[in-house]
């Protein structure tokens, strides 16, 4: 076999930088190395695998074929090594794991802290975006396992259901509809007459509360788009707007008095997290362990999500 997985290396080097000179410095190589060696795995090939255009190297048709099968092969080789890493020759953990904000913020922390009770060797890498960022990271290979809190539209990614969560309307106790709903269930029209404090696109938060809301509401005003739900939930408790948040993202503000859930005639607002990983993913007995783990600190009995009393 004339192919190897380090030109493969360099190959996914330079599809992501787009040039030999930067993915010399990924791998590391010199910089003629680096072109010698794609051009040895083009020979092999017999393809072209980017078209030149003045110092970008820019994937085509073929190098497009060839990537997601790249990174799948070299998904592969890292697990094997990843098996026979510790000194008993037992399977080692080390996984990857991408999560978008409210789950790697709220959700993760006693699952991944009961996960290092029960395997103290595992190593865990967790990164935190929002579900754009965490899909684009599964399909590039770079997470082993995505959890996402919004609707995942690629068609090469396996999508797991996982646990429900429940979205809530909250404003700070003094905002006008506070008083307003001690009177009775607020209306769509009240409810789109105010400002909102809304997600940046791409934010699974943002695609739901737009997906659940527009059907029942003519219209939501957004007085501030902002990165994080930390900073919407605050934002809110300053009276600045409403914000549609998950139930244990508020939870905190809503015990200390800050922010108040409020009642309205809209029906019960609820979203599906959802594990996910590349279809063509190698799925390890350690990441197998790992999803089950999450499906059980998850069931009805460890439910991180409750309503505040």
């Amino acid at each position: 076999m004339r192919l190897t997985l380090r030109q493969l290396e360099i190959f996914r080097a330079i599809a992501h930088t787009g040039s030999t000179t930067a993915a010399a410095q990924s791998v590391p190589l010199s910089q003629s190395a680096t072109s010698a060696a794609l051009l040895e795995l083009e020979r092999v090939l017999g393809a072209r695998l980017f078209d030149r255009i003045g110092k970008r190297l820019l994937l085509n048709d073929n190098g497009r074929a060839l990537l997601p099968t790249a990174l799948a092969v070299l998904d592969g080789a890292r697990h094997l090594e990843a098996a026979f890493a510790s000194a008993d020759g037992s399977s080692f953990v080390d996984l990857r794991l991408s999560a978008s904000t409210t789950i790697g913020n709220y959700i993760l922390p006693p699952v991944l802290a009961r996960y290092r009770e029960l395997c103290p060797a595992a190593r865990l890498e967790l990164k935190i975006g929002n579900t754009r960022t965490v899909v684009m990271a599964v399909r590039e290979f770079a997470a082993d396992l995505g959890l996402i809190e919004g609707p995942c539209h690629a068609s090469d990614l396996v999508v797991m259901p996982w646990i429900e969560d429940e979205l809530v309307i909250a404003a700070s106790v003094d905002h006008p509809l506070a008083a307003a709903a001690r009177r009775g269930r607020l209306t769509p029209r009240q409810l789109s007459r105010a400002l909102w404090l809304l997600r940046e696109p791409g934010s699974g938060t943002r695609e739901t509360v737009e997906r659940i809301l527009l059907p029942h509401l003519p219209a939501i005003h957004s007085a501030l788009t902002l990165g994080s739900s930390e900073s919407i939930k605050n934002s809110a408790a300053e009276g600045i707007g409403l914000c549609c948040l998950s139930r244990c993202v508020v939870q905190d503000l809503v015990a200390a008095g800050r922010l108040c859930v409020l009642p309205t005639r809209l029906p019960r607002l609820t979203r599906r997290f959802t594990l996910i990983h590349h279809d063509r993913k190698v799925v390890s007995d350690s990441l197998r362990r790992f999803i089950a783990h999450c499906r059980e600190m998850t069931g009805p009995e460890n439910q991180p999500n409750r309503p505040v009393m």
